[in-house]
């Protein structure tokens, strides 16, 4: 049985671009995954900062103040927060940004304060990104043009579909959504049985989806080649659409 791998990814926004001169978090999404197959488990909770949303910022979330009056403090979704993401591997766009911003929001708690994040421990996508694609640009955006991710609903950045749509990106630098399937039966199985067999069957139907008529008919061919007996067959069927 292979071990099954839990990962959160996670976005944040902020009030402005630095928590040393006193920006706060106002916003966290999460996204977990399985074997880099997303569960449909999310975590999304707004802040109240306590502290104005500077214009810049503002320009990129259109969070505003006033929005914001009304909502929790972060002392008050802390726990939820540390909850979700448990002993998960964390996986953010520039995480020294995103992890700067919830270590020093941790760090306001005081006694309760969960241990800090260590950024090596994290899988920060940008320079995987960058690695993959030298000198290619490798911001959130360009990414998602590069392997046809649809972002027409990102007409701000928030961190909820931020997350989603970095989960895509994310399983595309692993090498596409076939990487998700690297899955021992009892991982499947336990899979299933803890967090519900439809989004993991979601999953697999959108990665078969995504064959060209041009590859079903090779691999048809290579099928054919193999002859009648083939043991092939007893594995997949004779109508598989693999």
């Amino acid at each position: 049985m292979h071990d099954v791998v839990r990962e959160i990814v996670l976005d944040t926004e902020t009030t402005g671009i630095d928590p040393k001169t006193g920006d706060r978090l106002i916003e966290v999404g999460a996204v977990e995954l399985l074997n880099h197959i997303p569960t449909g488990r999310t975590f999304h909770k707004y802040c109240n900062p306590q502290r104005a949303v500077s214009e810049g910022a503002f320009k990129v979330h259109g969070l505003s103040d006033a929005f914001l009056s009304d909502k929790p403090l972060f002392s008050e979704i802390a726990d939820a927060l540390v909850a979700f993401c448990g002993d998960a591997r964390l996986v953010i766009h520039n995480a020294p940004f995103d992890v700067g911003f919830l270590n020093m929001e941790y760090a306001r708690l005081g006694a309760k304060a969960p241990p800090p994040i260590v950024l090596e421990s994290v899988v920060d996508t940008l320079p995987m990104a960058r690695r993959k694609h030298p000198g290619a640009p490798a911001n959130l955006d360009a990414l998602c043009s590069r392997y046809g991710i649809d972002t027409s609903r990102r007409t701000k950045h928030g961190a909820l579909l931020d997350a989603q749509i970095l989960a895509e990106v994310y399983i595309e630098l692993l090498g596409g959504k076939q990487t998700g399937f690297d899955l021992g039966a009892g991982a499947v199985t336990e899979a299933v049985a803890d967090f519900g067999a439809e989004s993991v069957v979601r999953t697999a139907r959108t990665t078969r989806a995504r064959l060209t008529d041009a590859e079903r008919a090779r691999h048809a061919a290579f099928r054919a080649s193999l002859g009648g007996n083939a043991i092939w067959a007893e594995y997949i069927g004779e109508d598989s659409a693999v």
